[in-house]
């Protein structure tokens, strides 16, 4: 196992201080008012963007959260590497380094010539975490030609080992996400779960399983629909049901959509509509092109998922955090705007990242939600002001406290280039230590010359579930769930 890095990491005041609250009291509750900088792009080749961090994702277990980024990031896809920070102690404490044997920057070098879309994951049954990834054109073929792999972790989430195939047969695959079922009681409990797309297929989904920690992956498996979609997130209900909610495609149109698996990722039921989305791409030229969801689950097996969406505003002029749940991945309530602004008031939010308290269930499930957003959503490349935003419910969602800042604002300028937009990321995360929760963001300051200045964040001690709330009243019936979507390709990378 290769991969311990202890670094020194940086404390900064927090930005916006008005999430204290002292402040302004509907915020949510943090226990600091510093951030804390986890990783460092440590990477020189002049192929790729330094000092580049994008795109985090977390998960936590007791008291161990394990946190993966992209480090180095290139314009065209992929990164130097993928780094990761690791804290054993609630979050009081982080250690950091980068996987070995993954790209050929890695130490030692590895075959891939970049990686992306770092995915989380804890296999309590066989005490191991995951870090899945995208390894980009082995051994040098096309950037076209994309793996997913594995790093496993057998001490905690301290050092990694050499990266396993989950699937290596020479296509473009696409937005992995990997999730395991750590109930003990499950009939499939230590089954891990990854999905993915196929891009030469039309974002063909597509849903592996490993039943022995990691160490190897069964088939890759359609849906019985053969559904098109990117982005999923699967989520283990307590009695082993998989759910999986994705964006879906039908022509121009993006579709919240489901599927499920009741016998352990043997086979995957045809996906069903929970709502179609109404997307609205931010200004600016950001890479937040695609309202990918977040998902997370409750100690009853209550799986909540948020979007962005521009349903409820007029002329669609800006985007809301709409949240949807589901108990059996069949029957989704009406999409509910998570009210982190008010109606009208022209905020912009997009790219979220819900954790969910999972000892709370239902009524008084805890609830805290990250997500980039723009004071203006009518805004250029030059004035758009982005800002790291947080709101938190104690009640399962029926309620939720007004947008706190806990990071920004940053110029659009500062953030590394993409062929599809400046970025942050197409996702972030937030993952609950306890009753604390953790949010894991990019955060950049001003370049030095060509070189950025863009690393991975949270909050010191992190977020607590609290604070005055306004009461969530806006709901929406608008969808179809027996539309299936057939058609269109999207690819991020």
């Amino acid at each position: 196992m290769f991969g311990l890095v202890k670094r020194p990491f940086r404390e900064i005041g927090a930005l916006g201080l008005a999430v204290l609250v002292g402040i302004v009291a509907s915020t949510p509750v943090l226990a600091s008012s510093s951030l804390l900088q986890l990783s460092t792009d440590p990477y020189t080749n002049t192929s790729s963007q330094h000092k580049t961090e994008v795109e985090p994702d977390t998960f936590a277990s007791g008291s161990t959260i394990v946190s993966a980024f992209q480090v180095g990031r290139f314009f065209d896809g992929g990164a130097s590497n993928i780094g990761f920070a690791t804290s054993t102690d609630g979050g009081k404490k982080w250690t950091s380094g980068f996987l070995p044997a993954s790209t050929v920057f890695a130490t030692p070098a590895g075959i891939y010539g970049r990686a992306s879309d770092p995915s989380v994951a804890f296999d309590a049954k066989h005490n191991v975490w995951l870090i899945s990834f995208l390894g980009i054109a082995p051994n040098g073929a096309s950037i076209d030609v994309v793996d997913v792999v594995v790093s496993r972790s057998t001490d905690g989430g301290m050092t990694w080992s050499v990266p396993v195939a989950i699937s290596a047969d020479g296509l473009f695959n696409d937005k992995n996400w990997t999730t395991c079922d750590s109930t003990e009681s499950s009939p499939f409990f230590g089954h891990c779960y990854t999905e993915f797309d196929v891009v030469n297929f039309g974002d063909l989904e597509q849903m592996s399983t490993s039943a022995d920690g990691g160490q190897t992956w069964g088939a890759p498996l359609a849906t019985r629909d053969r559904v098109h979609g990117i982005g999923g997130q699967p989520l283990v209900q307590p009695d082993g049901t998989v759910i999986v909610p994705f964006d879906g495609f039908s022509f121009a149109t993006f579709l919240l959509m489901a599927f499920r698996s009741t016998d352990g990722g043997a086979s995957w039921s045809a996906a069903r509509v929970i709502s179609p989305i109404k997307f609205r791409r931010p200004a600016g030229g950001i890479r937040a092109g695609i309202p990918l969801p977040s998902a997370e689950m409750d100690a009853s097996g209550r799986d909540y998922v948020v979007w962005s969406d521009c349903r409820f505003e007029p002329q669609c002029s800006a985007s809301d955090l709409l949240l949807t749940t589901t108990t059996d991945g069949v029957v989704w309530t009406h999409p509910s705007l998570i009210p982190a602004d008010p109606l009208g008031s022209g905020v912009d939010h997009f790219i979220p990242g819900l954790a969910v308290n999972r000892s709370t269930a239902d009524g008084s499930a805890r609830l805290v939600l990250a997500f980039y957003y723009y004071p203006q959503a009518s805004c250029t490349t030059s004035t758009c002001q982005l800002n790291v935003g947080i709101v938190a419910s104690a009640d399962g969602g029926s309620s939720w406290t007004r947008t706190g800042q806990i990071a920004g604002p940053m110029s659009l300028g500062w953030l590394p280039n993409t062929s599809q937009g400046f970025m942050v990321g197409d996702y972030i995360s937030t993952s609950f230590s306890g009753g604390t929760a953790f949010p894991a963001f990019a955060l950049a300051s001003v370049p030095s010359g060509t070189v950025f200045d863009e690393a991975t964040f949270t909050v010191k001690y992190g977020i607590a579930a609290a604070g005055a709330a306004a009461p969530t009243t806006t709901t929406s019936g608008f969808g179809n769930t027996n539309v299936q979507a057939t058609s269109g390709s999207v690819t991020t990378r």
